[in-house]
């Protein structure tokens, strides 16, 4: 019984930890687009217009 207690912080240490990672991945996902986006908008004219729609997906992801 003692030996549950000595790994006992340990475990909701990674428990937690992994909690924390299933709550960023929507992130993770989303890099892609909000990347893109970034460099699709140095564009000078119609950079913001092409931009948009790639704005929009990344939102809806997260």
């Amino acid at each position: 019984m003692d030996r549950n207690k000595k790994y006992r912080p340990a475990v909701c240490a990674i428990v937690i930890a992994a909690l924390g990672f299933g709550l960023t991945g929507c992130g993770v996902a989303a890099f892609p687009e909000r990347a893109t986006s970034a460099t699709v908008k140095m564009v000078p004219v119609a950079g913001k217009v092409v931009a948009y729609p790639l704005d929009k997906t990344a939102d809806a992801i997260d």
